[in-house]
């Protein structure tokens, strides 16, 4: 016998949990979320968690995550507090050089509407008097921020089980079957049947693509971060590679690695952090060191999203990508939209995992 939904999500991370949520608003029975752990164990619950727009290239994709950020307020009022903060955010750079590259950007964002400034040494030392005085300038967007990722999905998950949806964890898929229009979900606990499946598995989603002999082009990047001992507030903004948490703790960290699923942290990667951190704000040197962890961002092989039906297979869709912190209030929006409506209000064809093909 086997357990019947309309809609199976697989993945309970920040994208999948948004696509539960926003699915939820308007379609009230018949959905499950299977998570092979755990919400918040894996990538969603091991990260930065920025809301992050500016110095993503090319613009289009800029804009696009744009798109995303200005939902948070109003997301925040719907599901509740997820400590989103806009910071605004400050890229910092060391050399004079570097200054055509910045004013460079700002013009290719301008033409899809977003504002950044090119700050000069002066602008970024009012703005942030912790950084170093050697910095040679900055880009600043006044969009840029971050969440609490854990009240996040955990808040997309309180609002999606008020609307009926019902979440099955520590459950791991083992196979998926395509028969007689239905898809056919085996797990290690028990057997599912719907006619809609959406693939949300982050780094696992080259894996569940294979169970349908479609190719999910997803690697995994590992990221290294550090985080100090609470400090009082003393950071203003979010600075690409670091941010102050609402508890006064500092998270630093921009490394990116090719090693698989390997979540372990290695010494080199916490010193070029460290070095990284002192540089661009001398006063951490004082700072101790409280925690060290990785996480492994799902990166799609050409570093953009992969979203939308499968062509070759009816009612199978995919969400993936980096960068889930900040797209998914706009993924689950759209997913929700497509799923439901056939079409999306923005769109999203660029895309699709037919362009892997």
């Amino acid at each position: 016998m086997e357990t019947r939904y309309e809609t199976i999500i697989i993945g309970g991370g920040v994208v999948g949990n948004s696509i539960a949520y926003h699915l939820s608003e308007r379609y009230k029975e018949g959905l499950l979320v299977l998570d092979k752990k755990f919400p918040m164990t894996g990538t969603s619950g091991s990260t930065q968690a920025w809301v992050w727009v500016h110095t993503k290239n090319p613009a289009w994709y800029a804009e696009f995550s744009m798109y995303s950020a200005e939902l948070y307020p109003y997301l925040s009022k719907k599901i509740g507090d997820v400590e989103f903060k806009r910071t605004g955010g400050l890229a910092p750079f060391f050399k004079e050089e570097d200054r055509e590259k910045a004013k460079q950007l700002a013009e290719d964002y301008q033409k899809v509407g977003i504002k950044i400034k090119v700050l000069s040494r002066e602008e970024v030392l009012e703005k942030e008097p912790a950084i170093n005085p050697n910095v040679a300038g900055a880009t600043f967007s006044s969009i840029d921020g971050n969440v609490n990722p854990f009240r996040l999905i955990d808040m997309y998950m309180r609002a999606a089980k008020k609307n009926s949806v019902d979440y099955s964890t520590y459950n791991k898929v083992t196979n998926i079957e395509r028969q007689n229009g239905k898809f056919i979900i085996n797990t290690d606990n028990e057997i599912y049947q719907c006619k809609k499946l959406i693939l949300s598995g982050g780094i696992w989603s080259r894996e569940l693509g294979k169970m349908l002999g479609v190719h999910i082009p997803v690697n995994q990047q590992r990221g290294q971060i550090l985080v100090t001992e609470p400090q009082k507030p003393f950071l203003n903004h979010t600075i690409r590679g670091m941010r102050q948490a609402n508890n006064g703790e500092v998270l630093v960290g921009y490394s990116k690695e090719s090693v698989g699923f390997d979540r372990s942290t290695t010494l080199d990667i916490m010193q070029e952090t460290a070095n990284m951190a002192i540089k661009y704000v001398p006063a951490l040197k004082k700072a101790k060191i409280v925690r060290a962890f990785s996480g492994i961002r799902a990166m799609p092989e050409d570093g953009f999203p992969i979203l939308g039906e499968v062509p070759s297979i009816d009612d199978l869709y995919v969400a993936t990508t980096h960068s889930g912190v900040t797209l998914s209030p706009l993924i689950g929006t759209l997913m929700a939209e497509l799923i439901i409506d056939g079409e999306t209000s923005i769109p999203i064809d660029r895309f699709s995992v037919s362009r892997f093909n």
